[in-house]
């Protein structure tokens, strides 16, 4: 009997769009449920009761919450082509960057949404240079620790196609944060999402992704 797997999920997450990469690179099929983030279904409420947000993977019946635990989840569950390093020092320093990946989006997040939502220009200006101080330190340990590699993409690619997000928020400003020239290696790593095959599948069509928030964040 094949098993019963259900994303609940917004569209336009990152988080939730991370969880559909994981699922195609193992081949496995799912039902996707789009959830409204400002008026929440009881359905996920039961699911994630603690944080009350998308994603949530249901696997016959039972949720898993928190996107990086989800991908670890579904890596456990099916062996195949495999998303975390076998060796387990490797694995180890997989988790590592990839929460590194996320505290510092969270980093960034703000400071960006103080770049595209202030009606100042000196805010503005700030808050593009406080994203590029958060970006800088993303690039410096991405050419350092060398931690990206391979044909495939893995967990902490995976975690790292938050990236296009910073992307999108440029065409809605109409300014460039990350710039091929200061950040040359986040450039190629957005390059390599571009171009992947699995990731072209789940990534939002470009413009009613930049539509969704012009419209949400504009002043």
């Amino acid at each position: 009997m094949a098993a019963e797997v259900k994303l609940f999920g917004k569209w336009t997450s990152p988080f939730s769009r991370r969880i559909e990469v994981a699922l195609k690179l193992k081949g496995v099929e799912y039902e996707y449920i789009e959830e409204d983030v400002f008026n929440k279904s009881p359905t996920l409420l039961n699911y994630n009761p603690v944080h009350k947000k998308i994603p949530v993977l249901v696997h016959n019946g039972k949720p898993i919450a928190e996107s990086q635990v989800i991908m670890e989840y579904i890596d456990e569950t099916w062996k195949h082509n495999p998303i975390l390093p076998i060796d387990p020092f490797e694995k180890a320093m997989a988790r590592f960057w990839a929460k590194f990946i996320d505290d510092k989006f969270w980093a960034i997040w703000p400071a960006v949404k103080k770049a595209m939502t202030s009606g100042g220009e000196k805010e503005r200006e700030e808050g593009i240079e406080e994203a590029q101080l958060h970006l800088d330190t993303l690039e410096t340990q991405l050419k350092e620790k060398k931690f990206f590699g391979g044909e495939r993409l893995g967990f902490v690619e995976i975690s790292a196609s938050l990236i296009i997000w910073i992307v999108v928020s440029q065409e809605v400003m109409g300014v460039e944060i990350l710039t091929q020239e200061k950040f040359p290696a986040l450039h190629e790593l957005t390059q390599k999402f571009v171009h992947d095959d699995v990731f072209k599948q789940c990534v939002p069509p470009w413009e009613p992704l930049v539509s969704y928030y012009k419209a949400l964040w504009e002043p």
